[in-house]
Order: C-alpha cells, then structure tokens, then sequence
C-alpha cells in the first residue's frame, strides 16, 4: 500500500508521478506502463439470493392501494423485462405477498369461536344464527365509511373488523337473550322478539353512540401515524353505526324467523 503527502495525491493524475523498479534495479516513470483513463460504474455491487440485482423503492399514487401496485409491477416486468431478468420483494412486500389473504380466515375463525361460545351458552345451534347473520350490516358500515373518507382496507380496518364482531355481537346478544326469557314466559316468538328490542333499545343506544363518539378523536386524526388512526377509528365507527341502526331491526326479525324454523323446545 504506497501512500504519498496530500499534496502529492489530490488528483488522479498524481499516480503517474510514481517511479518504479524494473529488473535491473533502475526507476522506471509509472507513465511507461499504465495510462488513466475515466470511467463510471456502480460504487457497490447489490446481491439478493446470490444473484446481481438492482433494488427500487416507491410507493403507490394517491387513490391506489399497495396490492394494486404489487400487480402493476408485476404485470410491467412480464412484458417488459428480458429474457433472464426476474423480480423478487422485499421488506414490508414481501411480508404482504407471503401473508396473503389470511384476513378472511381469521374473520372466519372469529365467527366459528363465536357461534360455538353461543351455542354452548344457550345450549342451540340455532339461537346464534340471529347474532352471526347481523354482523353483516356492520361490515357493510365499516367498508362504506373507509370508501367515504377515501382511505384503504389495511390491517387497521381488518383489526377494526375482528373487533365489531364482538361489540355487534354484544349488541345482538343482549336482544336474544331477553327474547328467550320472554319466549319462556309464554310469548310467541315474534312477540318475545318484540319485546327484547324494546326492551335493551336504550343500553344498545347508549353503549354503541357512547363508544362512537370516543372514535372520533381517531376518526379526525392528523400528525403522525393519521392514516393509521383514521382507518381504525372509520371501519370502527362506520360498522358500530351501521351495525347498531340496522341490527335493532335485523336482530328480532332474524330470531323469529329462526324460532319458526327451528321451535323452541317445551
């Protein structure tokens, strides 16, 4: 490793003031040898899974979600890319492309739990129908509100989502429950349904417009992490909402007509 003064190695070109020794021990200018020349490349080599490889960042456009620009790219680099070039992911991507579609089976093994806690509550496979087949109304809220604000469904809308299933659960659960005491006490079923809907309309009111209004912080964030905030505070607001207003309705329609296919036993 040959090192000079700084004011003898400022320039490329100072190389060529170096002397050497040839084999008869005389010092021979550098510049009989090796001549400079300029040119350009890559100041380091990238490598993924062994293979040169050139690595890109972006982000989606406004109004496009990450899976829509994972299938652009993928679409672009089949038409575009030669023969022997390939694409692969990396970081939060690959993570996204790995973990796939496991959203819907959580959702599904949230409502399996479910309809098997209430059934061995209320000793009936027919009594949790009623509850699972409102949830719906408060899947459609959450999706409306996130597509009135403009915003995407991410892990935050779906953690949102797993969490209305409880809290409309809740609601409905309240309605069939009175219903069954009701139905107990000698009441047809269209009539103990009747009758539980009155008769929790204003603790299903009074906890679901409470927990709303506790969202709209979130609803209106701004400042880091907005995005994230607004997504959980839309899907949870919209779906309680929506879940609420309609599920006072869907509820008793929902238990009478199960009770008229599948009679309570006396």
């Amino acid at each position: 490793m040959v090192q000079a003064l700084p004011e003898y190695r400022s320039k490329p070109e100072d190389l060529l003031t170096l002397s050497i020794k040839n084999e008869l021990g005389e010092m021979v200018p550098l510049t009989n040898f090796v001549t400079l020349e300029r040119v350009y490349g890559v100041d380091q080599i990238t490598r993924y899974n062994t293979y040169p490889s050139a690595e890109i960042t972006g982000e989606p456009a406004s109004g496009y979600s990450s899976g829509d620009a994972i299938k652009c790219i993928r679409e672009v680099a089949e038409s575009q890319l030669p023969t022997g070039f390939d694409i692969d992911w990396a970081g939060i991507t690959r993570d996204e492309i790995q973990t796939g579609n496991q959203a819907i089976y959580i959702m599904l093994v949230c409502l399996v739990f479910v309809y098997l806690l209430l059934a061995a509550q209320y000793e009936s496979f027919s009594l949790p129908i009623p509850v699972l087949l409102s949830l719906p109304a408060g899947i459609f809220g959450a999706f409306f509100t996130l597509f009135l604000f403009g915003l995407e469904n991410n892990i935050y809308a779906q953690i949102s989502m797993v969490m209305l299933i409880g809290l409309l659960g809740k609601n409905a659960i309240l309605i069939v429950e009175f219903a069954i005491q009701k139905e107990k006490q000698g009441y047809t079923a269209t009539e103990a349904a009747m009758q539980g809907a009155l008769a929790r309309l204003r603790p299903i009111r009074m906890t679901s417009f409470a927990f709303i209004v506790g969202l709209l912080p979130l609803l209106f964030a701004t400042g880091a992490g907005a995005i994230g905030n607004q997504t959980i505070g839309a899907a949870a607001a919209g779906g309680m909402l929506f879940g609420t207003l309609l599920g006072i309705v869907l509820v008793p329609g929902l238990y009478a007509i199960t009770r008229n296919f599948f009679p309570a036993k006396r």
